[in-house]
């Protein structure tokens, strides 16, 4: 007896069309109710995500250019936010390390579907210095450590065999040497030139409150709600 067909795959665009937006009650946000600032804003939302559960809440888009002014995007984890800016963590020698060296701007997206809410952020991009980096690595763990000195980041590798044996190579000089040195690892802080908080709405009444900084350097900052 022969045994039965698998079912055919549904079609992409069936897959697509049947997926569900926001389906659960969203708060509310009056951004007449903004603080004058948007970092303490951004703390608010960012602990509502973990209250709500959302997984991975810190992290975040990174989008920067390359040398012919292309868009490049990636996700990777959130560092820090301070009166700074937004921080994040990468070699010098990666893709976007290079690319933030020529081109020292970039911008950051966070979702957190579970409250429908977006942030959006845009600024300039500054190196922090060795010891704030080399603090930054050695304050994540382990496995980060290992990554870090595997120190080929965005380069070509010539197999699967060949990454396996170097990160385990990392992982164990990581166990062994918790304070070892990855010399290229560096903190990266974008300084927010603009920043938007973005709050979804079932019946699509969204709510867009901007801030922008009216002079680069001050803590003087312009609110704008946009059309969504």
């Amino acid at each position: 007896m022969s045994e039965a067909a698998a079912p055919a795959p549904r079609p992409f665009t069936d897959l697509l069309h049947a997926q569900r937006v926001w389906d659960t009650e969203l708060p509310s946000f009056d951004p007449a109710t903004a603080p004058p600032a948007p970092l303490p804003l951004f703390h608010a939302w960012f602990a509502d995500a973990v209250a709500a559960g959302q997984p991975e809440p810190h992290a975040m888009s990174l989008a920067t250019a390359d040398a012919d002014g292309l868009p490049d995007v990636r996700t990777l984890l959130l560092h820090g936010a301070d009166e700074r800016g937004f921080h994040f963590a990468s070699h010098a020698t990666s893709a976007k390390g290079h690319q933030l060296a020529a081109r020292p701007y970039a911008a950051l997206g966070f979702y957190w579907p579970a409250l429908g809410r977006q942030v959006r952020v845009r600024g300039p991009v500054l190196r922090c210095t060795p010891a704030e980096s080399h603090a930054d690595l050695h304050a994540r763990s382990t496995g980060a450590l290992a990554a870090a000195l595997t120190g080929a980041q965005s380069e070509v590798v010539e197999s699967v065999d060949t990454l396996h044996r170097t990160a385990d190579a990392a992982w164990e000089r990581a166990q062994a040497e918790p304070d070892a040195e990855a010399p290229t690892w560096t903190r990266y802080v974008v300084e927010p030139a603009q920043a938007e908080f973005f709050q979804g709405d079932a019946r699509r009444r969204h709510i867009r409150l901007r801030y922008r900084r009216t002079e680069a350097g001050t803590g003087i900052w312009t609110r704008e709600l946009l059309w969504p």
